[in-house]
């Protein structure tokens, strides 16, 4: 299946993903896509603009959980990163953390609608 091998590339640990959702492959698409519009539609960004960063570490915590136990590193990892941050209100380059996470996300958003849109066609 094209998406799962774009993901595989992304840098996904798919395995490890899919045998969170019992190996049910729809079911790990559909929530990629969820987790994916979560980080993409959330409320960090402006959160941590305010600098409210209980209600930061909050988003963060939540958006952690569904990346890692999707395998999404690329979005896990500057995730956890900035949660770790915000739970010990250690200073640090929110800006740059929440950047790179919706980056990824935007990117991971893109490359699902791609390959979905090749698969329809092939």
């Amino acid at each position: 299946m094209l998406i799962l091998e774009k993901l595989k590339d992304y840098g996904a640990d798919v395995e490890k993903g899919l045998s969170r959702c019992a190996n049910n492959v729809a079911l790990y698409l559909r929530l990629v896509k969820i987790c994916v519009n979560e980080v993409t539609s959330c409320a960090l960004g402006e959160t941590l603009k305010e600098g409210d960063l209980d209600r930061a570490f909050e988003i963060a915590h939540k958006l952690k959980g569904g990346a890692s136990n999707l395998a999404l590193d690329p979005i896990s990892v500057p995730i956890c990163e900035l949660t770790d941050l915000l739970r010990n209100k250690t200073s640090g380059d929110y800006d740059k953390l929440y950047a790179e996470i919706y980056k990824q996300a935007k990117f991971l958003s893109d490359l699902i609608q791609d390959a979905e849109a090749k698969e329809k066609t092939a």
